[in-house]
C-alpha cells in the first residue's frame, strides 16, 4: 500500500512539472517572438483586406477586368509566293526580272560556254551592290541601263556604274542577256573614269568611280537587254547580273532634281526640308530624286509624305566594299574621308542621270540648302527658254550643261543697324528659314567655281557636282548672267576652301535680297499645311 501512494505522489508530481515546463515555454516564445514576422502576418492580413476592398470597389464600379473579345490587329495578308516575291525584288533592286520568269535556265545552244547565272551564284555586297572579282582589281557594280542616244553612235550601249580599285581596270566583257534569245551576246567592255585625277585619291586600292561601257551587237536585231553580267572571258561563268534599266515614260518632261545620298542621322532638318521641297515645286521641278544613307526619323516621314504624292523618290543607298556602313559610324567615316566621300557621291549622281535619260530634259543636282532662283522670271522652263535663245545667239549648238552662280545666304548676315540685333521678317513664320534669310552677299564666287548646273540629259554621259565631267563632244557649259539666276546658298559659313576669305570676300560687303519672296504665299501655305498634316505642330 505504501509503494502505491508513492507511486502516485510521484506521478502527479511529473504531471505538475510538465505543465510548468509548458507555461514557462508558452511565455518564453510569446515575449521574445521576432517582430518581422508579426509584420509579415499583419501584411498579409492587410494585402488580403485590401483585395478584398479593391475587388469590391471594381465590381461595384462595373469595371471588373475582363478579357477583349476583339483581335489585336496583325498583318493578316496571304504571303508572296516565290515568283511574287522575285518579282517584288526586281522592282526594288539591280536584280532582272528573268529571276521571276520562267527562264532562269538560259543556255548557250551547244551546253559548251556558259548558263544563265543562278540567283543563288551571285556575288552581293552590302546590299545594293554586286561584286566581281577580276585577275586584276575587285569591281563593285550599282546599277545597268540602256543608252540609245543618238550622239552615242550607230550601236546602243549598256552603261553599267561601279566602283572599281584600280586606276586602270584590267580588260573586260559584258555577257548580254536577251529574253528572247537562248545564247548571250558578248561585247568588250571601254571604261570611263568619273574622276577627276588632280582632286586626289588617284591611286590603287581605293575605290575609284567608272561608267563601264559596252556595246549591244547587231546580232541582238535591235532588242534591248535584259541583264548583264560582268566577266573576263566569255563563257566564264559570271558573278554578277545587273538589270538594264530602261525607263520610257509616254511624255518626256522639263526638270528634275537630283540629290546625293542623304546623311542627317541625327539633324533633324525636316522642316527646312519642306520649305525647300515647296519651293522647287513653285519653280516648276517636276520630281526630286533623293539617295538616303541615315536620316532622322521626321526627315523620313516628311519624304515619305512627300513620295506618297508622287514628288519624291527616295532610293536607299550604301557605301560598297569595305568602307563601314554602321549607322553613325559612317556619318564619321564620310566627315574625315572627304575626297572618298566625293568619289562616292559619283554614283546616286550618275545613277539618277541613268535612270531618267528619256523622262527629263534637263537635271539639276542641289544639296537641299541650295536654291536656283530665276530673277526676273517665275518659273525654270521660262527661265531656261530665255537662256538657250542667248546661248545659241552667242554660239549656234546646244550646251551639255547651263551654270548658275553661287551666292551666300549666310546664317548671320544683315546690313546697317541690323548687325546689332536679332531680326525677324514680319508676315513669315519664323519656320522657314529661306524665305526669313534675306540677307546676302554683294559678292558671287567667281565664275565657273561652285555652280550649279541645269544637266542637258542628251549629253551627259558622266556628271559631277557641280559640271558634267564627260560628254558626247566636248562638255560645253553656258554661264547664266546673275541678272537671270541665282544659286541661293544657305549656309553658317563659307565652305572649308574659302573660310579663310569668307569675311573679308562675303561677309562685309552684304544686301537685302527678296526676290525669293514671290513665291511666299504659296510657300507659307503650303509648307504649314503639311507641317500641320505631318503632325509637327502641338
Amino acid at each position: 500500500m505504501a509503494r502505491l501512494l508513492l507511486s502516485t505522489r510521484s506521478l502527479r508530481r511529473l504531471l505538475y512539472l510538465v505543465v510548468i515546463w509548458i507555461c514557462l515555454c508558452y511565455l518564453v516564445f510569446h515575449f521574445t517572438r521576432p517582430l518581422n514576422a508579426v509584420s509579415l502576418l499583419a501584411d498579409h492580413v492587410q494585402r488580403g483586406l485590401l483585395e478584398k476592398s479593391v475587388s469590391k470597389q471594381l465590381v461595384n464600379n462595373n469595371i471588373a477586368f475582363q478579357f477583349s473579345k476583339e483581335n489585336p490587329q496583325v498583318d493578316t495578308s496571304p504571303s508572296l509566293g516565290e515568283k511574287e516575291f522575285l518579282y517584288f525584288l526586281s522592282n526594288n533592286s539591280n536584280l532582272p526580272l528573268a529571276y521571276w520568269a520562267a527562264n532562269k535556265n538560259k543556255q548557250i545552244g551547244d551546253k559548251t560556254c556558259v548558263k544563265f547565272p543562278s540567283l543563288y551564284d551571285l556575288e552581293f555586297n552590302n546590299i545594293y551592290w554586286q561584286s566581281f572579282h577580276s585577275s586584276n582589281g575587285t569591281f563593285y557594280l550599282y546599277g545597268a541601263y540602256y543608252d540609245d542616244r543618238w550622239r552615242g553612235g550607230s550601236l546602243p550601249s549598256v552603261r553599267i556604274l561601279g566602283m572599281v580599285d584600280r586606276l586602270k581596270p584590267h580588260p573586260t566583257i559584258c555577257q548580254l542577256w536577251f529574253d528572247k534569245l537562248k545564247s548571250p551576246l558578248f561585247s568588250p567592255v571601254t571604261y570611263t573614269y568619273a574622276w577627276h585625277t588632280k582632286w586626289g585619291n588617284y591611286k590603287n586600292n581605293i575605290l575609284q568611280p567608272y561608267v563601264i561601257s559596252c556595246k549591244i551587237p547587231k546580232e541582238s536585231k535591235g532588242q534591248v537587254p535584259a541583264s548583264v553580267s560582268l566577266v573576263e572571258r566569255n563563257c566564264q561563268k559570271p558573278s554578277c547580273n545587273l538589270r538594264v534599266v530602261n525607263n520610257r515614260p509616254v511624255r518626256k518632261q522639263d526638270f528634275a532634281v537630283c540629290v546625293k545620298g542623304l546623311d542627317f542621322l541625327q539633324n533633324d532638318l525636316s522642316v527646312r526640308l519642306v520649305e525647300w521641297l515647296e519651293l522647287l515645286r513653285a519653280v516648276g521641278a517636276k520630281k526630286v530624286f533623293l539617295y538616303e544613307l541615315e536620316i532622322h526619323p521626321n526627315i523620313s516621314k516628311v519624304l515619305h509624305y512627300y513620295h506618297n504624292q508622287g514628288f519624291v523618290q527616295l532610293t536607299p543607298i550604301t557605301l560598297p566594299g569595305n568602307q563601314p556602313n554602321l549607322p553613325g559610324f559612317r556619318h564619321l567615316y564620310l566627315k574625315s574621308k572627304l575626297t572618298n566621300k566625293r568619289q562616292n557621291e559619283l554614283i546616286p549622281y550618275n545613277d539618277c542621270l541613268y535612270r531618267n535619260l528619256y523622262s527629263y530634259e534637263y537635271l539639276v543636282l542641289l544639296d537641299i540648302d541650295e536654291f536656283i532662283l530665276p530673277v526676273k522670271h517665275d518659273t525654270w522652263g521660262e527661265l531656261m527658254k530665255v537662256v538657250v535663245s542667248k546661248a545659241l545667239q552667242e554660239k549656234n549648238y546646244t550646251r551639255a550643261s547651263y551654270n548658275v552662280r553661287n551666292v551666300y545666304f549666310l546664317d548671320d548676315l544683315k546690313d546697317g543697324e541690323e548687325l546689332q540685333h536679332e531680326t525677324h521678317e514680319k508676315g513669315i513664320p519664323s519656320y522657314l528659314h529661306m524665305l526669313q534669310h534675306v540677307y546676302r552677299s554683294k559678292n558671287f564666287t567667281k565664275a565657273g567655281s561652285y555652280v550649279k548646273c541645269f544637266h542637258n540629259t542628251e549629253r551627259a554621259v558622266s556628271l559631277h557636282n557641280h559640271f558634267p565631267l564627260n560628254c558626247f563632244g566636248t562638255c560645253t557649259t553656258y554661264s547664266i548672267s546673275t541678272d537671270l539666276a541665282h544659286l541661293q546658298h544657305y549656309r553658317k559659313d563659307c565652305v572649308g576652301t574659302l573660310k579663310n576669305s569668307c569675311k573679308s570676300d562675303f561677309k562685309v560687303y552684304t544686301t537685302r535680297d527678296t526676290a525669293i519672296w514671290k513665291y511666299k504665299d504659296t510657300v507659307i501655305r503650303q509648307s504649314t499645311l503639311v507641317l500641320k498634316k505631318l503632325g509637327f505642330f502641338p
